[in-house]
């Protein structure tokens, strides 16, 4: 599948630098990272894809394997071979499943507060299903939708993300694949089962946040057998949303790691 993707080129084009694609989590957009893609315009071509069932991407049934071959499929037909792959959860999982099936394509890769294993948006399962089962009226407006959503969703942060995911006005809708979400949540949850044979051998970052669980020690022998050469540094006082929460700080590992030989 092709995937929706928001292509910034730079305005001082040097040929011997990688592009930077980004990947978004659960219930995100590409355009989430436009932060980010302004701050390497300078010199770097970047990519911020809209994964299935998200934003403007088509849907359909979905694990990590399809997703990173939606990945994989759509880099290619963009023209790029090799690049410095970044993922926040979700998306951090589908960057490690890349990494794994297509290490040719990952010149460098960043995984933002997600581990391979069992875990991520723990809330996410019971969501979706509550999500999906909501009845939209005839008309919608941002205030109202914000009303609507917060029966369901106490945290106003999750709530503004998922805003951005329904269509306002006459005749509102979800934009994204809500009734796939659902019933692939448990797949997104999970982590499938790798060979012990497999494995990504390139420069690896983990990006934790401080106050997020999502990383934690159990996890770390999958890491270093899966990622032998990984590196985790943690944002002090930054949760599972790292990126957002501490643009800044995120921005400076990012660019130290992508500009380190």
């Amino acid at each position: 599948m092709l995937l929706h993707a928001l292509e910034r080129d730079p305005e001082n084009p040097s040929a011997d630098l990688l592009p930077v694609v980004f990947i978004h989590g659960l219930f995100g957009r590409g355009r989430n990272f436009g932060f980010f893609q302004r701050r390497l315009a300078d010199s770097r071509r970047t990519v911020a894809l809209d994964l299935r069932n998200h934003g403007e991407s088509p849907h359909g049934a979905t694990d990590y394997t399809t997703m990173a071959d939606d990945v994989y499929e759509t880099l290619k037909h963009l023209g790029i071979h090799s690049a410095i792959i970044v993922g926040h959860s979700m998306g951090g999982k589908t960057a490690m499943m890349l990494a794994l099936r297509h290490p040719e394509m990952v010149a460098k890769l960043l995984v933002a507060d997600i581990a391979p294993g069992e875990g991520g948006f723990a809330q996410g399962h019971d969501l979706a299903a509550r999500l999906a089962a909501l009845h939209f009226p005839e008309h919608l407006n941002r205030t109202e939708a914000d009303s609507l959503l917060a029966a369901v969703i106490s945290e106003p942060e999750v709530r503004n993300l998922m805003l951005q995911n329904i269509e306002l006005g006459d005749h509102p809708r979800w934009q994204i694949g809500i009734n796939e979400l659902a019933a692939a949540m448990p797949q997104i949850i999970g982590w499938p089962e790798i060979p012990t044979d497999e494995t990504y051998e390139g420069p690896t970052l983990f990006v934790a946040g401080q106050r997020s669980h999502y990383i934690a020690p159990e996890n770390y022998p999958a890491m270093k057998r899966l990622f032998p050469h990984y590196v985790l540094k943690t944002i002090e006082g930054a949760g599972h949303w790292v990126h957002a929460e501490k643009p800044n700080e995120f921005y400076k590992i990012l660019s130290d790691f992508i500009d380190r030989a």
